[in-house]
């Protein structure tokens, strides 16, 4: 695919045409006078280039639209794939039927055939998130002249463009440079004389520049051209080209959550800003039509140039007609949610519209494709989107029935040998337990998965300070670790090692994302406001409700922090609200001191202010580790061998304060998984059903919270 900058030509000056191919490299043509401006409307206009050049666009010149002529075309999205190219669960090495893009492949294939006028854009958080994505970032690592695997299958499934997501940032700015192709202008990257292979389709990202030389990291947008059908007033078919703008956004997250690779050397911009900037000239430069693929989601809090989730606000830019959204892994519209986002004025959570902008988010790891249908009248001189004829839906790979759809075969023919190359590396043994590691029960107070994860991290950070940093040895090193894997897609959403041999998988499964071990030195009042934060995961319960109340809240299971060491212990009150929960706090028998000091061992996401909590800022990170929590943890294993329940888990460090309620406390986990329960101690749990009516394999508890 051929991508071309035109410049403004005419008599009396001669300029040059570029062409750009893959997006990236670049090649002089020679000169030529024009006599006019130059236009191919069949070719791509791309935006502004991320080193200094100042591009001019020709503006597109349409072929003459009978006024009232009406086109009709589909938007299609993915969002949050996560490298989850096929329906396969690297942790459990089972296939895994409820998500891949190998099956939004069969849905893309379906909305295509229904109309020949579409275009479809990836929205970010795409190359990390699977044990594939790791193994070719960091066991075997991709090669210059080779294309990452899910840019292989994308390629092949023809995306248009795409957007950097956050997690896109995990592996660091010189491995993104080289598998999208670009040749990234920041300190720490070499320039080269080509780029390396790249997706054949346009990324595009405004808010992230480079501290070098202040522009942006990718083109802030693209546009693109097709030619659709269309219908003239009296009904006749004609082809007409529709010059489709497309700008992308991500979230400022990354200078906290990605600090270790970019600080110092980009930084970000306020998404609202940077679309009020370049929109206005996506439109002076020919663009009927203003995508947004913004990687966050809906937030109508008070705007903030660093906030995480700015869609709600782009919605309000004029120009932008259409807005592609992900990150928060939610799916709008969606007339059954409960979120409390989705009720904020403006927002249609029914027919999909923020601000009466259309606006769609497909879910995430492949399970459902955004499908925006827009229709257009033109005016005699522009293109005008008509709301009231627009339609927003996900698609989602499950049918009513419960079965999926079908995979599309090409997929996992292209991407077999990496698959088989990642299973073949998630094998490898490392050790062995006597016990089951499940998450099944975590919010209840089974740590059975938690507890070895804490106890890498401590070793590891004692064993630095004790070797490196000498004023710190006095101080206590404690850790705390999450259920990463809680529930929240599902009964197979969690965390599930079975006793015997240990394998890398497991470990993965252990240790869910690839972050780095940090350590941050806080006082012990940091650690009760830590503890208070962490216990946001439950809803404020009153004992008096006769009625069933719902324990868990909406909280993310990856923020509920916890202690499993016997040095430390806690109760959780969850009859109190938020911020007051915290009771009977004690470090080795005795109330900690507001004022005492702790070495607490974490990730990078954490310390940096991941989660918002209290004291945590990246400001009192004593050591950050290069070193992946995961391979910590591997290489803990391996030192250990043999792990067992006594040792590596059940040194459960909280409970719930008791209190006798009126009616059920409730909670969800996965369907047939009492024993599991009753094997971690936890007697107070009861079943009420099996099957809570989702479709998505959980089942619904109850708690005792008296006992």
């Amino acid at each position: 695919m051929i991508y071309r900058k035109f410049f403004l030509l005419n008599a009396y000056t001669t300029k040059r045409i570029t062409m750009m191919k893959s997006t990236k490299n670049y090649q002089t043509i020679p000169t030529f006078k024009m006599t006019s401006c130059l236009v191919i409307a069949s070719l791509t206009l791309v935006g502004c280039n991320n080193d200094n050049d100042s591009d001019t666009f020709a503006t597109p010149t349409t072929p003459k639209v009978a006024t009232n002529t009406s086109l009709n075309f589909s938007i299609l999205e993915t969002s949050d794939l996560h490298n989850n190219v096929l329906s396969y669960d690297y942790y459990k090495l089972a296939e895994d039927k409820s998500l891949g893009l190998e099956r939004t492949a069969t849905l893309i294939n379906n909305a295509r055939s229904e109309s020949a006028n579409n275009v479809l854009f990836d929205n970010g958080d795409t190359i990390q998130g699977s044990a594939l994505g790791d193994y070719q970032a960091q066991i075997n690592p991709v090669k210059c002249d080779e294309t990452l695997g899910i840019y292989k299958v994308m390629n092949a499934l023809k995306f248009d463009a795409g957007t950097i997501g956050n997690h896109e940032f995990n592996y660091g700015l010189n491995y993104l440079n080289q598998v999208t192709g670009s040749q990234f202008n920041v300190d720490g990257i070499t320039a080269s004389p080509s780029a390396c292979q790249g997706p054949n389709f346009p990324l595009v990202l405004s808010n992230v520049y480079s501290t070098r030389n202040k522009q942006p990291l990718f083109k802030p947008y693209t546009i693109i051209t097709k030619t659709f059908t269309a219908t003239t007033p009296d009904g006749k078919t004609v082809s007409v080209p529709l010059h489709i703008g497309v700008i992308g956004f991500t979230t400022p997250g990354i200078m906290q959550w990605d600090k270790k690779w970019l600080d110092g050397k980009v930084y970000t911009q306020g998404a609202k800003e940077m679309a009020e900037k370049y929109v206005p000239e996506m439109r002076a430069n020919g663009a009927d039509v203003v995508v947004a693929l913004s990687h966050g989601g809906i937030d109508n809090s008070p705007y903030s140039p660093t906030m995480e989730n700015a869609s709600y606000y782009l919605s309000q830019v004029a120009g932008i007609d259409a807005i592609l959204m992900g990150h928060t892994h939610q799916v709008f519209p969606d007339a059954k949610s409960t979120d409390t986002r989705f009720n904020a004025t403006g927002v249609d959570k029914v027919n999909g519209f923020i601000n009466n902008v259309p606006a769609v988010m497909p879910s995430f790891w492949g399970k459902g494709l955004g499908v925006i249908k827009l229709n257009l009248t033109f005016d005699g001189q522009k293109w005008v989107v008509n709301k009231p004829n627009t339609k927003v839906e996900v698609r989602t790979i499950q049918n009513a029935d419960k079965s999926f759809v079908a995979v599309d075969p090409q997929v996992g023919q292209l991407i077999n040998a990496e698959h088989q190359a990642t299973i073949n590396y998630v094998k490898t043994p490392i050790g062995s337990a006597d016990f089951d590691m499940t998450s099944y029960f975590a919010d209840v107070g089974d740590v059975s998965a938690i507890q070895v994860v804490n106890q890498a991290q401590a070793k590891y950070i004692s064993d630095y300070i004790q070797a490196n940093l000498p004023q710190y040895k006095a101080i206590p090193v404690l850790s705390v670790s999450a259920p990463f894997k809680s529930g929240f897609a599902g009964g197979n959403d969690y965390t599930d090692v079975k006793r015997g041999n240990i394998a890398i998988n497991n470990a993965a499964d252990l240790y869910l994302y690839p972050n780095t071990v940090q350590a941050v030195k806080v006082k012990g009042s940091v650690i009760k406001a830590w503890l208070e934060t962490a216990a946001k995961r439950f809803n404020t319960i009153d004992p008096t409700l006769t009625t069933p109340q719902a324990l868990i809240s909406t909280f993310p299971g990856y923020n509920f922090d916890m202690f499993t060491d016997p040095n430390i212990h806690y109760e959780i009150d969850v009859t109190k609200p938020v911020g007051s929960r915290i009771i009977n706090l004690t470090y080795q028998g005795k109330p900690i001191d507001d004022n005492s000091d702790f070495i607490i061992a974490t990730n990078n996401y954490r310390a940096s202010g991941g989660g918002g909590f209290p004291g945590l800022d990246g400001s009192n990170v004593i050591y950050a580790s290069p070193d992946a929590n995961r391979d910590v943890l591997i290489n803990y294993i391996k030192s250990v061998k043999n792990l067992s329940l006594s040792n590596n888990g059940s040194s459960r460090s909280w409970q719930f304060a008791k209190v006798r309620t009126a009616g059920a406390v409730t909670f969800k986990s996965a369907a047939n998984k009492i024993a599991i329960a009753q094997t971690a101690g936890l007697t107070n749990i009861s079943v009420l059903n099996n099957d809570d009516g989702s479709n998505k394999g959980l089942a619904d508890y109850a708690i005792d919270l008296s006992k």
